[in-house]
């Protein structure tokens, strides 16, 4: 099956929630994830920072269960790309870069300043918002994306969520468009 492949950028696994419902679909088989070390560096050592009561070990074994839930998310070998590449930011380089080396059709991120389209089209790769990416997960499997959300929800035990609370979960974090969307599949979730 060919599916849609996606560089996940860090600001879209800082959160919590948002990180694990893109684990779960991207487990599910609905799209293909793609990261660099780099970028699990650089969400974990931002969320140490503004979160000091998290344990950085914890930190460590999510990014080890990433890494062994999508065997080879991890992309390798982009590193010779970063520098021929200019973006706004320089320090986001190697996430087009992992993007070409990967043969990703998009980048996932809330940051779309920092990756202009007319930059990325040279490459086949356009950046998305995670609402929209999300919007179009729904539109091309709505079943699928919710038994994902469900079995996302379901793990949620410290406290557990109802689907309305999960939901606003979702808005608060940027993603309006998707739970309005999933609230038309809130009995499968």
């Amino acid at each position: 099956m060919n599916r849609f492949t996606v560089v996940l950028d860090a600001c879209v696994l800082y959160p919590a929630s948002l990180r694990d419902l893109l684990m779960w679909m991207a487990v599910a088989g609905l799209y293909r994830a793609r990261w660099t070390e780099t970028t699990l560096g650089e969400w974990s050592r931002n969320l140490l920072a503004n979160r000091p009561d998290l344990n950085e070990r914890a930190l460590l074994r999510t990014r080890q269960l990433m890494n062994e839930s999508i065997l080879d998310a991890v992309v390798t070998g982009h590193e010779s790309l970063i520098a021929g590449l200019e973006l706004p930011d320089p320090d986001d380089r190697h996430v087009l870069a992992a993007a070409i080396r990967s043969g990703a059709a998009a980048i996932v991120t809330y940051n779309l300043k920092d990756f202009p389209n007319e930059v990325l089209s040279d490459y086949g790769v356009e950046a998305l918002h995670p609402d929209d990416f999300l919007l179009h997960q729904v539109g091309l499997a709505p079943g699928a994306v919710a038994a994902a959300v469900k079995h996302h929800r379901a793990s949620l035990k410290n406290p557990p969520r109802s689907v309305e609370e999960y939901l606003d979960t979702l808005e608060c974090q940027q993603l309006p468009k998707a739970a309005a969307r999933l609230r038309d599949f809130a009995a499968l979730i």
